[in-house]
C-alpha cells in the first residue's frame, strides 16, 4: 500500500505502509534510539507527534505485552527507513508493523530518512501530515493547512487519567520474573501530565504508596491527601500553554518535596518564575549526553522533549542549574533548596534508554525522609 509523508513546506516523502491505513496530523520529530520503539510508541509525551527513526531497521525485537509505558499508542505517525517483519526476541508476540496496524498507528517505510532528519535539523521541526491508502495530495494539503500544531496548546488533558487510582506494582526483572516491591514508607501523590508506566514502577521500588491524579487537581485536594512528597510527570506539548498546572505547583511550592520529570521539570520552572522557549527540532533518543554538575559525572539519557527551560529567566529566584546538557549546553536539571523542589529535563526512568540516572529516585525519598 502506498504510503506519503507532507510536511508544511511542501515537501514530500513517498514510501510503503507497514502499519495501519488512514491519515493523521501531528509535529514531525526524529528519534536517535536503536530500539525501544515499542516504548517510544506509547509514550504519552510523543502525543501528535510523528516519529522518524534515525537508526536504518526498526521491529527487530518486536512487540509484546509487557513492554507498554501507558494504556494505549499516543504516536500519531511512524516512520523507518526499513521495518524488519520478521522479528527474533524470545519476548516478541508480534512483529512491530502488525502491532501499529492493530493499534491504528500509519507507519510509512522505504523513504530516505537520512534526508527527511537533516530537513528537520536544518528547517526545525514542523507540522505534517502522514496517511496510507487512497488519498489525494491536494486533500491532504488542506487537512494539514488546518492543524494548528503544538505551540499553545493545552494537550495534556488529552492524554491526563480521567480519575484517581493508586499504583502497586514495582519494577519485575525481566529473567526472574522477580518483583521489587519493597515496604511502603512514603505516600506519593503523582500529577499525570501523560506519565510512563515505569516511573510509577520505579516509585513503588523505592518504598512509596503512590497515588495518581489528574493533571487538573488542585493543590487543595492533593494536599489533602496528606503526601510525604509530589512528583510531576512527564507529558506532551507546550508547558506554558497548561496554565492550571503551573498555578497549582506554585500553591504546592514549600509545602512538601516535589521531583518533576520533563514536562514536570519545565512546569516547575514556570511555578518558579521562569519562561520556557521551543526548540529548534528537539531532543528524542537513548544517548544523550548530560553532566551531573554537583558530582561532574557523565550521564547517557533518555530524552523526549521539544520545550526547553530558559536559565537566565530563574536566577532571581535562586534557582540551582543541577544537570547540563552537552551537545547543545541546554538545561537538563535545577533545584530549589527554599522550595525542596527538583527536577530534570531527561527521563531518568529509562524505558526505552540507560539507567544512569536512576539515583533521581533514591534522592526523591532522602528529601522525604528529612
Amino acid at each position: 500500500m502506498k504510503a506519503v509523508l507532507l510536511l508544511e513546506d511542501g515537501t514530500v516523502f513517498e514510501g510503503t505502509s507497514f502499519g495501519a491505513e488512514g491519515m493523521r496530523c501531528g509535529e514531525v520529530v526524529f528519534n536517535t534510539s536503536m530500539s525501544g520503539y515499542q516504548e517510544i510508541t506509547t509514550d504519552p509525551s510523543y502525543h501528535e507527534q510523528i516519529i522518524t527513526m534515525t537508526y536504518p531497521m526498526i521491529g527487530n525485537t518486536g512487540a509484546n505485552a509487557l513492554d507498554w509505558e501507558s494504556r494505549t499508542v499516543y504516536a500519531a505517525g511512524f516512520v523507518v527507513k526499513q521495518d524488519c517483519p520478521f522479528p527474533s526476541n524470545w519476548r516478541s508476540e508480534a512483529a512491530f508493523g502488525q502491532y501499529l496496524k492493530q493499534n491504528g498507528v500509519v507507519g510509512l517505510q522505504g523513504i530516505d530518512t537520512r534526508k527527511l532528519v537533516r530537513h528537520i535539523r536544518t528547517q526545525g521541526a514542523m507540522r505534517g501530515i502522514i496517511a496510507a491508502g487512497p488519498f489525494r495530495i491536494g486533500d491532504l494539503k488542506t487537512k494539514l493547512a488546518a492543524y494548528p500544531g503544538l505551540v499553545g496548546r493545552d494537550i495534556v488533558k488529552d492524554v491526563s487519567c480521567p480519575k484517581p487510582y493508586t499504583w502497586d506494582k514495582g519494577v519485575v526483572d525481566v529473567l526472574s520474573g522477580t518483583e521489587l516491591l519493597p515496604e511502603a514508607k512514603f505516600k506519593v501523590v503523582a500529577i499525570d501530565y501523560g506519565m510512563k508506566t515505569n516511573i510509577l514502577r520505579l516509585l513503588r521500588s523505592h518504598g512509596c504508596a503512590v497515588e495518581v491524579v489528574s493533571a487538573q487537581t488542585s493543590a487543595r485536594d492533593i494536599l489533602k491527601r496528606k503526601p510525604d512528597g509530589v512528583f510531576l510527570s512527564n507529558g506532551p506539548g507546550d508547558p506554558a500553554a497548561v496554565v492550571y498546572a503551573i498555578q497549582t505547583v506554585q500553591q504546592l511550592l514549600g509545602q512538601v518535596p516535589i521531583f518533576g520529570i520533563c514536562l514536570g521539570h519545565q512546569l516547575l520552572a514556570l511555578a518558579l518564575g521562569g519562561t520556557t522557549y521551543k526548540l529548534k527540532f528537539g531532543h528524542r533518543g537513548a544517548n544523550h549526553p548530560v553532566k551531573n554538575l554537583d558530582t561532574g559525572e557523565i550521564e547517557i539519557t533518555s530524552q523526549n522533549h521539544g520545550f526547553c527551560v530558559d536559565m537566565d529567566s530563574l536566577k532571581a529566584g535562586n534557582v540551582e542549574l543541577t544537570h547540563l546538557n552537552l551537545n547543545d549546553q541546554t538545561v537538563e536539571g535545577i533545584r530549589s533548596p527554599k522550595h525542596k523542589a527538583y527536577s530534570v529535563q531527561y527521563h531518568p526512568e529509562a524505558s526505552p534508554g540507560p539507567h544512569d540516572a536512576s539515583y533521581l529516585f533514591a534522592q526523591f525519598t532522602g528529601w522525604m525522609a528529612k
